[in-house]
């Protein structure tokens, strides 16, 4: 078995996490390799969760017992450490929703009810592009089609990256928002966040940045990226499932409306009108996803204790070393850039004319978990002129050994079809 830089200690890693030791069909160990529809969870996390329900238990900013301000401490003790995570100036821009979905519509509805300078409207143009998560471009179609506003996007190369040509073109003195996504969840592509940036500040121009991603596989530096609103989930970087983070700049969060309203965001309430508390619970409407975030914290420490720059280059490696192997197998293409360089752990491939949907079948029957389909990114399919992908991505913990039964697997399902 080929092995890698010691750059993390896999094994050790792989003990905290109990599912990569489950075995299927017959007694075959599992091979992990769908870290980017969600992320496996370690023990600590799975404690953490179970030590929330089993002790402190209660709703949150609302009770004096004990059992409350245990569950307030831990819950906003989450904020603090997600904060401190993404290196956020302020507690007060982290924002709890239930996954990045939430979070980018929580900014979308925003702009469409704000009033100017922010607002969204018939004389304005949103900017996104075509490698976008579905989840980054409806809500855009959706605010354009209620305002009249103009959807305008970024194409991709052949070779996977954004085609930044006509970035003059596409950005202009009519964008009020540009939403893109750092890292593609189809293609692994590393956007170009400093030219994009730069231009949208240029014309004044809001940045949403989608960080699902990239937040569980390097540093993350909201500051460093000078966007507007950064959102990123917990369940694909070994938290729970239920839980997002939107983090956005305080004064925007201060001037721009709330998206839901309820218990919790609010001030005062009368029969006649109502005034918000601040950010961030002005948008969290409701009895908020505690434990949800509790595990978001564990998960936080988790990732921390081992150093993401560590888990980068791990995952760097495992890149590299996965798409060699890839290129040895007869039939396959690549869809995405071709190297290791400025791209994510995540690689998506044809092979032949055998279908995705056969590919990943035949995968599970030796153990082999990939994903397939369009992942949720349709268009980048539609540019390519394929109907779908197989998709494998890696995370912290994966293995030389685990990309080479993905590349075993895929010579069986070569010689299966024939």
């Amino acid at each position: 078995m080929t092995q890698l830089p010691g750059l993390l200690d896999t094994e050790a890693i792989r003990k905290d996490f109990p599912l990569l030791d489950r075995v299927v069909h017959d007694g075959k160990k599992i091979v992990y390799l769908d870290n980017a529809a969600t992320s496996q969870k370690p023990r600590q996390v799975l404690d953490a969760l179970n030590a929330y329900y089993e002790q402190s238990n209660a709703n949150v900013h609302r009770g004096v017992h004990v059992l409350a301000e245990e569950a307030t401490a831990l819950y906003e003790g989450a904020r603090d450490k997600v904060a401190a995570f993404i290196n956020a100036p302020s507690r007060d821009e982290v924002i709890f929703t239930k996954n990045a979905s939430e979070s980018l519509n929580l900014v979308a509805n925003m702009l469409g009810w704000a009033d100017e300078p922010y607002r969204v409207d018939a004389e304005t143009e949103i900017v996104i592009t075509e490698m976008e998560h579905h989840s980054n471009i409806v809500p855009w179609q959706l605010l354009s089609q209620r305002t009249g506003a103009k959807l305008k996007w970024f194409g991709i190369t052949d070779e996977g990256r954004l085609d930044l040509s006509d970035i003059d073109e596409v950005i202009t003195e009519k964008t009020k928002i540009v939403s893109f996504t750092l890292v593609s969840n189809i293609m692994g592509t590393v956007n170009p966040v400093e030219a994009i940036i730069r231009r949208a500040q240029e014309v004044g121009a809001l940045v949403c940045i989608d960080a699902s991603q990239a937040a569980p596989h390097m540093i993350l530096d909201v500051q460093a990226l000078q966007a507007d609103f950064v959102a990123f989930t917990g369940h694909k970087m070994v938290g729970p499932t239920g839980i997002g983070v939107l983090w956005g700049r305080q004064e925007l969060l201060e001037d721009l409306p709330p998206f839901l309203g309820g218990g919790e965001m609010i001030e005062t309430v009368s029969m006649s009108s109502s005034t918000y508390a601040p950010a961030p619970h002005k948008f969290e409407a409701g009895t908020p996803p505690i434990a949800q975030a509790v595990g978001l914290g564990a998960a936080v420490d988790y990732l921390t204790a081992i150093g993401m720059d560590k888990i980068a280059a791990h995952e760097h490696a495992i890149t590299e070393y996965a798409i060699k192997r890839l290129k040895e197998v007869e039939g396959l293409r690549i869809i995405g850039p071709t190297t290791a360089e400025d791209r994510g752990a995540t690689i998506s491939f044809t092979l032949g004319d055998i279908h995705p949907h056969d590919v990943g079948q035949v995968l599970d029957e030796l153990g082999i978990a990939v994903r397939v389909g369009h992942h949720c990114a349709r268009p980048v399919c539609l540019r390519y002129g394929i109907p779908a992908t197989t998709r494998a991505s890696f995370y912290l913990y994966s293995t030389p050994a685990e990309v080479d039964a993905l590349v075993e697997g895929l010579e069986h399902v070569r010689n299966f079809f024939g």
